[in-house]
């Protein structure tokens, strides 16, 4: 369910699948580093401005699927204009700044996003840009990274299959809208 706060910036309403706590796992995957697979908490806010904050951790995650180290944590702004335009502003812990820029899709809560701006710090690793695809899928968010280095062409390298977290809030908020006439018996939902 995607529920519109009444407080998000009206510009905003098109992001709003984005909204919310998400928790999951994925693969990482690309030269040079071990693969691995991951788990992933990522936080999309907003505060009545026209932008969405974003922040996201990954950690390495064992063979039982407990966390072993952090793998990468970055964080950033959203924004999307009237014509369906997305540009996001993205820093990483590895030293790397994006500027992204990308499209929503036409009816559909899919954004592919593009890097248009790259700046490194000196103890960053060789990198020269990525690609990246967001979309909401049956209330889920799932998500593919590409990336490039001097080294290695543009390719995937992360992607991620994340579940809305739900709150003790967000069940109090929901429980205080339920209709009236709600069965007692539960069956007449799957009537």
């Amino acid at each position: 369910m995607i529920e519109i706060p009444s407080d998000l910036h009206k510009g905003l309403v098109p992001l709003a699948f984005l909204l919310g706590d998400w928790a999951g796992a994925g693969v990482h995957d690309f030269p040079g580093s071990e693969k691995c697979n991951f788990g992933q908490e990522v936080t999309f806010s907003h505060d009545g401005r026209d932008f969405l904050e974003y922040h996201s951790r990954t950690w390495v995650l064992d063979a039982e699927g407990n966390k072993v180290s952090p793998l990468e944590t970055e964080s950033g702004f959203w924004r999307i204009d009237d014509n369906r335009k997305v540009e996001v502003v993205m820093t990483r812990d590895d030293g790397v700044v994006e500027i992204w820029y990308g499209d929503l899709a036409d009816k559909k809560p899919q954004i592919d996003l593009v890097t248009d701006a790259v700046a490194r710090t000196a103890a960053s690793g060789p990198y020269t840009g990525g690609k990246r695809l967001y979309g909401y899928v049956k209330s889920d968010l799932m998500w593919v990274g590409e990336k490039q280095t001097p080294e290695v062409e543009l390719r995937p390298y992360m992607s991620a299959h994340l579940k809305k977290v739900v709150t003790p809030e967000d069940v109090e908020r929901w429980a205080k809208h339920l209709p009236d006439d709600m069965p007692d018996d539960g069956i007449a939902f799957f009537k």
